[in-house]
């Protein structure tokens, strides 16, 4: 049984993607499942953006594929009188069905549920350390606040959540697993779509949640031949 290294995996986000648009805050995997895999999954991109539900769910699908996992987009599925209107608990029993029907086994679902503005000094690397011995020196340091428009950054931050839900025969669109992940200002969807999905799919790779760490299998295949 693998153990779980919180801090070994935000370790390696920070790493990895220090300079990334996106950010894992936490992220929670079932006590029930150890390991889970899939064969199907219905991938969705809950969004008014429809450039960026297109770009998410299509670059999400090529990971997928990397791995021989089937999958599908939610836009090649649902038509747009499904997402233009509210949807009652049995329709979307009615979609769970033709899902099972289909031989679907997984629900990818991501979408953002949040954004903060926030604003930020805009400090010249050079006055990082200065300490000011007089008030005078302080204010004279300083006064730009008053009239300076330009003194603060100004950015959004996007809350988003990426969440698993099994459709397995009798059992309820089970949580698996969910991931909180922070957007900071995005601007470039496609650099921001890369950057998200790295990191879902990392720490899916980590939890052993569908993806699998290629040098882990590498080692346990080696093991297994000794």
């Amino acid at each position: 049984m693998k153990i779980m290294k919180p801090f070994a995996l935000l370790t390696t986000m920070f790493l990895l993607f220090g300079c990334s648009s996106a950010h894992l805050i936490s992220n929670w995997k079932n006590p029930d499942y150890v390991i889970f895999d899939a064969s199907k999954v219905l991938i969705v991109g809950m969004t008014q953006n429809e450039e960026a539900r297109v770009e998410f769910e299509t670059k999400l699908k090529k990971e997928f594929r990397k791995r021989d996992i089937e999958a599908m987009r939610s836009i090649d599925l649902f038509d747009v009188s499904f997402t233009d209107t509210a949807k009652t608990e049995e329709e979307l029993d009615e979609v769970e069905q033709l899902l099972l029907s289909r031989d679907f086994d997984a629900i990818l679902l991501t979408k953002v549920v949040g954004s903060e503005d926030f604003k930020k000094f805009r400090r010249r690397m050079s006055e990082l350390d200065q300490l000011y011995g007089k008030f005078r020196d302080d204010y004279l340091g300083n006064q730009q606040i008053y009239y300076e428009t330009d003194y603060y950054d100004q950015y959004t931050v996007y809350h988003a959540e990426t969440s698993l839900y099994c459709i397995c025969i009798d059992k309820e669109r089970e949580l698996i697993w969910r991931g909180a992940i922070d957007i900071t200002d995005p601007i470039d969807i496609k650099k921001t779509t890369e950057d998200y999905i790295k990191l879902i799919v990392l720490a899916m790779e980590e939890q052993d949640i569908i993806f699998r760490n290629e040098t882990e299998d590498a080692d346990e295949s080696v093991g297994l031949q000794r």
